[in-house]
């Protein structure tokens, strides 16, 4: 019968965890610290692709692919990059293996070694630019708008499905331009897709801004981020765009010759999203019944259950409901049609909940005498009886409005559990007790933002872009600030 979760509210961790497993989106496996994702959590990813892959393209962006390792000395070009990512680096010594003559397996053959040790990309803004050196000369070569959707390596201890593995998807944008104000534009251009399909696609509210001099991306002179909030008052960050100056042209020697026949540095940007969007999808929206999709991402969005006793009533009801079928995928719907009989009803209906698909129709003898379907919605788990006519249409206004509905309950959320404060004792109180974003007055110094992670591991999640000028005083030292910015804990 059902499987069941353990509730948000005993512990929001386990709850996360059970439904990952239990909904069949991924699992552990043997390899320490990575993940297996399972079909109905990649196909979930799958469609976030597609999407994102449209929005680069509409904006004039292609995919290539480049190399999974790094030399060793690439890293060594750019210091503050190297810094960022030196402590979570697996990297290749070998390219051999033997049978061991003590016959215990095989071992690294010893005479194998590697003249340069090789980096599994953490990221890859060095092989790019290394690569990009190669392709410009003039800025008739510029802009060069490039990403690839791949696989990275960071190596981490404490892991947790699609939020931190060792192992993840995602994509990374690279490009070159000739001028600083076009590759800010391309930043600001970047985060406003992040944005756009977190809110449209995704049903989740997200507050754009800056990050601090210390939460920048390791080799950034401005990473530009979008935040969430989860349902244990928990900021999560979603997606990150970087202007990265000309740090990474000079690194690498990338120089061109402009319209006046000067030779020039380039300038770059990186942006990129991970599957920790999974995460953000399951904790945003999902309840103790199981997953809470929004429909554009569902891969699944209408299920119909047949409910029968005898063979002939299920031939009559899949009568009608493969025209139904037909009808819904015209409307571009995707729809699925459960007439397993391996499993009775109730399970397929515990078992399509925990897994969120948005519509159950369920058609039983008495529904086909009335010329009438059970229609249940997942976000609210309410039912209630349709006509067969016209239950096409209904079906895709009731998508639509399920899509619109769990944006707005996030929203609320997030607005329920944004605070200004300006007292640094009410500040670690509410912390506590209440959770969420705070909007709060800080003096813009790296040391009163470590003194705030250290007494209570909440961060600057973000100078929101839309903070308006607002002259106050800093909570914890009383020195003036210009603007509230955004704290939270955060996964």
């Amino acid at each position: 019968m059902a499987k069941v979760l353990t509730s948000r509210s005993e512990s929001y961790a386990q709850w996360y965890n059970d439904l990952v497993l239990k909904a069949d989106l991924a699992e552990n496996s043997s390899v320490r610290g990575c993940m297996v994702i399972k079909p109905y959590g990649y196909a979930i990813w799958e469609k976030m692709q597609r999407v994102l892959d449209d929005m680069f393209k509409e904006t004039g962006h292609v995919n290539a692919y480049f190399p999974l390792f790094i030399p060793k000395s690439f890293f060594s070009k750019e210091a503050a990059h190297v810094d960022g990512f030196a402590k979570e680096c697996a990297i290749v010594t070998h390219y051999r293996l033997k049978n061991d003559p003590d016959g215990k397996g095989v071992i690294v053959d010893p005479d194998a070694k590697l003249e340069e040790e090789y980096i599994v990309r953490p990221t890859s803004e060095t092989i790019i630019w290394n690569t990009y050196k190669n392709w410009i000369q003039s800025y008739r070569d510029l802009p060069i708008l490039v990403n690839q959707w791949a696989n990275v390596v960071r190596w981490e201890m404490r892991t947790r499905l699609f939020l931190r593995t060792a192992e993840f998807l995602w994509q990374e944008g690279h490009t070159a331009h000739s001028t600083k104000e076009e590759a800010i534009k391309e930043t600001e251009t970047m985060l406003g897709v992040y944005a756009n399909f977190a809110e449209q696609w995704m049903a989740m509210p997200v507050v754009q801004g800056y990050k601090t001099a210390n939460e920048r991306f390791a080799g950034a002179l401005e990473t530009l981020t979008i935040e969430a909030l989860m349902q244990d008052g928990k900021a999560l960050q979603s997606g990150t765009s970087h202007f990265l100056g000309q740090n990474f042209a000079k690194a690498f020697d990338v120089t061109f010759t402009n319209k006046e026949g000067k030779i020039e540095h380039v300038w770059a940007t990186s942006w990129g999203v991970s599957t920790r969007l999974m995460g953000a999808l399951i904790m945003t929206h999902s309840d103790d019944n199981g997953l809470v999709l929004p429909p554009k991402l569902a891969p699944t969005q209408v299920v119909i259950v047949p409910i029968y006793k005898k063979d002939e009533e299920l031939s009559k009801i899949s009568e009608v409901a493969e025209k139904l079928v037909t009808e819904l995928k015209l409307r571009g719907i995707s729809v699925k049609y459960d007439d397993d009989d391996k499993r009775k009803p109730g399970w397929k209906f515990a078992e399509y909940e925990l897994k969120g698909v948005p519509v159950r129709l369920a058609i039983g003898p008495r529904d086909l005498e009335n010329g009438t379907v059970e229609v249940a919605r997942r976000d609210t788990l309410t039912k209630e009886i349709m006509p067969l006519e016209g239950i096409t249409g209904k079906i895709e206004a009731l998508l639509n409005d399920i899509q619109e509905n769990i944006f707005k309950k996030a929203l609320d959320y997030r607005t329920e559990h944004t605070t200004k404060v300006d007292d640094y004792e009410e500040f670690k109180q509410l912390l506590d007790d209440k959770g969420g974003f705070f909007l709060c007055h800080w003096d813009g110094t790296s040391e009163t933002e470590e003194k705030i992670k250290a007494d209570t591991k909440a961060t600057i999640r973000c100078i929101p872009l839309d903070a308006p000028d607002e002259e106050g005083k800093c909570m914890v030292t009383g020195k003036p600030s210009s603007k509230r910015v955004l704290f939270a804990r955060s996964y």
